[in-house]
């Protein structure tokens, strides 16, 4: 992709994508779901989730699998409402975005 991908859109993202399963997900399948979306290392990810973490935006878990532990992240109440505003944001961006190619008009 040619347009750069800021900070609040990839919190968006990746809210999104954890917001997809009620238990929550873990990091590498968050990982592969985002890429397959947009071009992000692995290494961008992490310090995401770390900070949606810190801001009460997902919370964390362990799970055994297969004799180790693997880490999980859920969207709480607070990522929910975060996500939520998120996505009012981008609609309204997109729109605006999308009437300059259009037509050369800006919205609202």
């Amino acid at each position: 992709m040619i347009f750069n991908t800021g900070a609040a859109l990839l919190d968006a993202i990746v809210l999104a994508v954890v917001s997809w399963t009620k238990d929550g997900t873990y990091g590498y399948k968050i990982t592969r779901e985002v890429q397959q979306l947009i071009d992000v290392s692995e290494s961008t990810l992490y310090p995401v989730l770390r900070r949606l973490q810190k801001d009460e935006c997902l919370e964390i878990y362990d799970r055994a699998i297969d004799g180790r532990n693997r880490r999980y992240y859920k969207i709480t109440g607070k990522g929910y409402a975060q996500l939520n505003l998120y996505k009012m944001e981008w609609l309204r961006y997109s729109q605006k975005i999308t009437a300059i190619f259009e037509g050369g008009q800006s919205v609202g």
